[in-house]
């Protein structure tokens, strides 16, 4: 039986001007959805159509997550055995206070304020957490969970997205995605559904990625944001 308690919360990284177009039409089909979207921004991504467009969708009702500060630089001066790491994932505390120091003077610059933060490739160290609770973040969204930086809760609920290059055919990504996210909304609580806007560029993930939306839909779950959750509760209107 489904849950009208699930909440669907749909975020999209990656937005550069090669993907904008793709990125503004699967807004568009949130929109006929009543769907909101969490945007992941990067800091440096400085003024433009993207930024532009960023801003529109948070006046049109949106979120918008600090998404990192620059993922092109290799993060750490330590030697990394596994190729390059996320820019975030393994950051001593310190490390996380100049990289969010910079990221907040950017995001200063681009006028756009934020309060919630989703690390490059979903990996957060402890170090960056106590970093973001220092510099006023209220919401960290890591791979398993959404933390409360304010009061310490913690949501647990897994990403659901197709992720990298798979050893596993197109088609069962797709169905595993959307059989996840019809499990989760009949489960309740939080259903996180993400995507890359490199992959809006393939007609059989973009439409699989609709199809666990609307799955989640038909199992009641309602859309709300990222933004939604790192506010005080009196505020809150879902």
């Amino acid at each position: 039986m489904g849950n009208v308690d699930a909440r669907l919360l749909v975020s999209l990284s990656g937005v550069t001007t090669r993907t904008l177009h793709r990125c503004a039409d699967l807004a568009a089909e949130l929109d006929r959805r009543k769907v909101p979207l969490s945007v992941l921004y990067a800091a440096r991504t400085g003024e433009g159509p993207v930024t532009e467009w960023v801003r529109t969708r948070r006046a049109h009702g949106d979120s918008v997550l600090l998404h990192g500060y620059d993922h092109r630089i290799t993060p750490t001066h330590r030697a990394v055995q596994l190729g390059k790491r996320a820019e975030f994932a393994a950051l001593p505390a310190h490390e996380a206070r100049l990289r969010l120091i910079a990221a907040k003077a950017a995001l200063d610059a681009n006028g756009m304020a934020v309060d919630g933060f989703a690390p490059p490739r979903w990996i957060a160290s402890e170090g960056t957490v106590q970093a973001l609770r220092e510099h006023g973040f209220r919401l960290c969204a890591d791979l398993v969970s959404v933390r409360d930086l304010v009061s310490g809760e913690v949501q647990r609920a897994r990403v659901q997205e197709f992720g990298g290059p798979s050893h596993r055919t197109e088609t069962v990504r797709c169905f595993a995605l959307v059989l996840a996210a019809a499990r989760a909304a009949r489960r309740g609580g939080l259903v996180r559904l993400g995507i890359d806007a490199a992959d809006l560029a393939r007609p059989g993930l973009r439409q699989a990625f609709l199809d666990a939306v609307d799955v989640s839909l038909e199992n009641r779950a309602f859309g709300t944001t990222y933004g939604s959750l790192s506010r005080p509760k009196s505020l809150q209107l879902d």
